[in-house]
């Protein structure tokens, strides 16, 4: 083992799941190997926890889940939440009435742990991921009606957008003192989405929240992703690589690995401790 590394975060779809949404039996062994040797392991994933745990078993090894894109950090060994924000109710309605304005789809989710239950707002405009998303989570999504809603604390609101960034970027300027995370749909691989938190929600915030809590050192630090929800994280970590199936623009800008068909995971993690 070398350079006195103790914590290792990767994100999980494109990066520690493969195509298939699995991992693999080379990261699995690693992941193993970290956690008997002290490394503390984290996974954080712009999924909700209920997304999560659809993917992951509850006996995954690893020690920490930061969840929602940082919105909420639970303990993995203990099986408690740690942390948790949200967005207050008034600044949800006054985002929700700038989307509303400018004719975009949205969706408002519950606080957490319930943040898999949304409403939606629907435009009308062809949508194909949206609706796709609204058919994934039937059971827990109710269509708002602007007229009627109450609007409550949320964890967060996501729009989808095509795949159009000047779209983004022009809706983006409307937004102050809000956390505007731009991700790829993991259901089409195109459109995009605009995840809005508070404003101290990232992937970063939630990996600088848990060193602090369990006094590791930045400098200590490894992260691995694949997409745009990942650069802050990939920006704080001391040591940061991007999986080669990663889109150009970040590839150029971060170290590369192997990809995730390749089990980029260890690719990184070998580099820096004796695994095999």
């Amino acid at each position: 083992m070398s350079n006195n590394r103790e914590m290792i975060i990767t994100d999980l779809d494109g990066t520690l799941l493969n195509n298939n949404r699995e991992v693999s039996l080379l990261d699995m062994k690693s992941l193993f190997w970290l956690g008997e040797n002290n490394i503390v392991r984290v996974i954080a994933t712009g999924r909700s926890f209920f997304s999560t745990k659809k993917a992951i078993k509850d006996n995954f090894p690893i020690d920490y889940l930061i969840f929602s894109s940082g919105a909420g950090i639970y303990d993995w060994k203990k099986k408690k939440l740690i942390h948790s924000q949200y967005i207050p109710d008034y600044e949800v309605k006054q985002i929700s009435q700038i989307l509303i304005n400018h004719d975009v789809d949205f969706m408002i989710h519950e606080i957490i742990p319930e943040n898999h239950k949304f409403v939606f707002y629907r435009t009308g405009n062809d949508n194909p991921d949206f609706e796709r998303r609204i058919k994934v989570y039937n059971d827990f999504a109710i269509k708002l009606d602007p007229v009627s809603e109450k609007y409550a604390h949320a964890c967060q609101i996501i729009a989808v957008f095509p795949n159009n960034i000047d779209l983004f970027d022009e809706i983006k300027q409307k937004f102050n003192d809000i956390k505007i995370i731009r991700t790829t749909s993991p259901l089409d691989g195109n459109s995009i989405w605009m995840e809005i938190f508070p404003e101290t929600v990232s992937k970063g915030y939630g990996i600088d929240w848990l060193c602090k809590k369990l006094e590791i050192l930045q400098e200590s630090t490894i992260s691995v992703g694949n997409d745009y929800n990942d650069i802050d994280m990939l920006e704080y970590t001391a040591e940061k690589f991007i999986v080669s199936n990663a889109p150009d623009d970040l590839k150029s800008r971060f170290p590369n690995c192997k990809s995730n068909q390749e089990s980029g995971f260890t690719d990184v993690a070998s580099q820096f401790f004796d695994i095999f």
